[in-house]
């Protein structure tokens, strides 16, 4: 029988001829390839990102460089040199760090995948068939061995092949089997030829973790060690971020003896993984300490735990699958990273908008779905709190990092909080869960509120129009009566309290620390902002020569710039008295990111000022910086800022001048810090 594979492919024709009533495949000729290729490339190219100059990247505003010159208008003007160092180290550094080609496969080379469903065996692992000495296999309980040769450490897999059958985990993993490979060595060796394996004793697999890490080879540890983490979440994070019930979790560990949870029940891997990475973040555990000393003060452990909790996640497909679990792992897994933008292990905002995803794919956002008595009562409850978590999450996110948020006002239509009221019993005598007092306390409807006003200030702030036309007056003059309402309306009910009030549970106190602080870092914001940007009617103005004295309004609007001005002032003020009392307090090295961004903030723009008071917010980074290393670096950067002098405004220059720069001083120096932090001087947490 004739085969059509048998026979050579034509080289000459562009069309296949067929029989009447057959239709005819036409493929372009090669002048309509020349053509289309000519036309891809009279497009328009692509913005290129990360390619401001050291001034103006120095001075975090845009770089402005007209086409044939050498040099950006700020450069030009200032006879500055137009430098790109920062630039070029990074795109040095992601050169460096960019993972290898695919390998082709060939007959001496073949990959094996597990099934993707159920736990894999032996046989099934990923096994690479090469000339090489024999690669590691990973058998059922996740411990790493050698094919007749000792036992080693955990395997340095290419990234490449990694996502395929790594890691060694499935839903179906006991707690254990979790616990071995988020403990297993970590990677040493840069080397990615497996003989190289074989080189490494198992003793001194765990060295980089310090000289207490080895104690994690023993099961009886392992367990105790994952069982303080867990007590660390419960007592730091939970209070912050109150989505799991720690008695149902407890028992579920099922790694005490006294554990009372159904046999054959296992918690999500994913979800163990993120609450032990917590515990780890804060914990001060003789073997993390001893991590800490020998690593210059961060943990590598710490840091080897959150990208393992990622893996699992990923490889688990936890934001893919829209479920309950996945919500609540999501939105844990978001601030326990990186919460730089531009740190390429932090993912930001990713998680968060998987678990938003999840709670609209789940119609957590509609009162019919929400309100069904099929749900369970707690889980009902635990849903409900997360819809508004990740809503008010999702708003400060999109206004903090300059992006569109998720969600809308006409995104639901559930009422604010309608988990199920307090019963008097827990009222009467015994204590209130975090998430209870919070919403009795009425913090969640005030974040809620600020949030909407978050939301609306990103989605008028970074758009295009604005970013090229500056901010109307009408919008400037809306969110600063906005901003003022809320004060009057929730600052004194959920921000920091007067002197009388000086003695309070370590609840309220971080709630208002945080209230106080969200609120006045988005005046800081809107003044960053319309430095950056303008106002509207004037650039317009400006752009056709006109004369300051033809601008309507132009008085209204310098009015509106100066008040703009002292309100972000004092706003970076108050947050610096505030993270001067936390940091005295030793409370930010325990703080799962509430006030970070806002130290970053009013720091900057202090720094900017001049302001002596600076230094409680370089304290405080610092002080983050054991759980969260990215913040050192900004403390560094703020202090460079600082001590230059070189920070210049743009539009708001006038309305923002500089004072001196003797940060020794610190924020005793200045009447105005003072006044702004008189209110929490006195503050005693319980």
């Amino acid at each position: 029988m004739h085969n059509d594979r048998d026979m050579p492919p034509s080289t000459s024709t562009t069309a296949t001829t067929a029989s009447p009533g057959q239709s005819v495949l036409v493929l372009p000729s090669p002048s309509m390839q020349n053509q289309m290729h000519e036309l891809a490339k009279t497009l328009p190219p692509p913005r290129k990102q990360n390619t401001a100059c050291d001034a103006c990247r120095s001075r975090k505003v845009k770089c402005n460089r007209l086409p044939g010159l050498d040099k950006c208008q700020h450069c030009l003007s200032k006879n500055y040199p137009c430098t790109h160092f920062v630039q070029q180290a990074t795109s040095e550094k992601k050169r460096g760090t960019a993972p290898g080609r695919r390998k082709s496969s060939s007959a001496n080379s073949r990959i094996h995948f597990c099934r993707p469903s159920g736990p894999c065996d032996e046989r099934d692992r990923l096994q690479i068939i090469a000339d090489s000495p024999p690669s590691p296999n990973i058998v059922n309980n996740g411990s790493p061995t050698l094919e007749n040769g000792p036992t080693t450490h955990m395997p340095m897999i290419s990234s490449v092949y990694r996502c395929s059958f790594y890691p060694p985990v499935t839903l179906d993993s006991s707690t254990q089997d979790v616990l071995v490979y988020l403990f297993s060595p970590p990677d040493t060796s840069n080397d990615r030829d497996p003989a190289s394996f074989t080189q490494h004793h198992r003793g001194s697999a765990y060295a980089l973790w310090g000289e207490q890490a080895g104690k994690l080879e023993d099961d009886a540890f392992r367990a105790e060690f994952a069982l303080d983490l867990v007590e660390v979440f419960f007592q730091i994070v939970h209070t912050r971020l109150p989505l799991l019930n720690p008695e149902q979790f407890r028992n579920s560990l099922r790694l005490h003896p006294s554990s009372t949870s159904v046999p054959g029940k296992h918690l999500h891997p994913a979800l163990v993984a993120t609450v032990i990475s917590w515990g780890a973040k804060f914990s001060e555990h003789p073997l993390l300490v001893a991590d800490r000393e020998h690593n210059a003060g961060q943990s590598h452990l710490a840091k080897t735990l959150i990208d393992r909790t990622r893996e699992i996640a990923e490889a688990l497909r936890v934001h893919r699958i829209p479920k309950d679990e996945h919500v609540v792992i999501g939105l844990l897994i978001e601030p326990l990273q990186s919460q730089t933008p531009d740190d390429q292990t932090g993912y930001h905002g990713f998680w968060l908008a998987s678990a938003t995803r999840h709670l609209l794919d789940l119609g957590i956002n509609h009162k019919s779905v929400i309100s069904s008595t099929s749900r369970d009562p707690e889980d009902r409850g635990t849903m409900i709190f997360a819809w508004w978590m990740a809503c008010i999450c999702d708003a400060y996110s999109s206004l903090y990092y300059r992006h569109k948020p998720i969600l809308d006002d006409d995104d639901y239509d559930i009422d604010f909080y309608t988990v199920d009221p307090i019963s008097s019993e827990v009222l009467d005598g015994t204590t209130p869960s975090p998430r209870e007092q919070l919403e009795f306390l009425g913090y969640y409807r005030a974040a809620h509120s600020l949030a909407r006003t978050a939301r609306q200030m990103s989605r008028s702030l970074w758009k295009p129009a604005t970013d090229a036309d500056g901010v109307p007056f009408e919008v400037l003059t809306h969110f600063s009566t906005a901003l003022s309402e809320w004060r009057d309306h929730y600052l004194q009910v959920v921000g920091v309290p007067s002197n009388e009030n000086g003695s309070w549970d370590f609840v309220t106190a971080v709630s208002s620390c945080a209230s106080d602080a969200q609120y006045h870092v988005m005046w800081i914001i809107l003044f960053n902002a319309l430095d950056e940007y303008g106002v509207k009617e004037i650039n317009e103005a400006m752009r056709i020569g006109a004369s300051q004295s033809s601008i309507a309004n132009y008085t209204a609007m310098e009015g509106a710039k100066r008040k703009l001005a002292d309100e972000a002032l004092h706003g970076a003020l108050r947050i610096s008295a505030l993270a001067g009392v936390l940091t005295t307090n030793q409370y930010l090295r325990l703080d799962p990111a509430v006030m970070h961004v806002s130290c970053i903030q009013a720091g900057t723009l202090l720094a900017r000022m001049g302001r002596p008071e600076v230094k409680n917010c370089i304290d405080g980074l610092e002080q983050y910086s054991s759980s969260y290393a990215e913040a050192g670096e900004h403390a560094s950067e703020i202090r460079r800022i600082y001590g230059s002098g070189d920070a210049e405004f743009n539009h708001m220059k006038s309305v923002a001048p500089r004072t001196g720069n003797d940060m020794s001083s610190g924020a005793a120096s200045s009447p105005v810090s003072a006044h702004s932090g008189a209110e929490v001087e006195d503050m005693v947490i319980d």
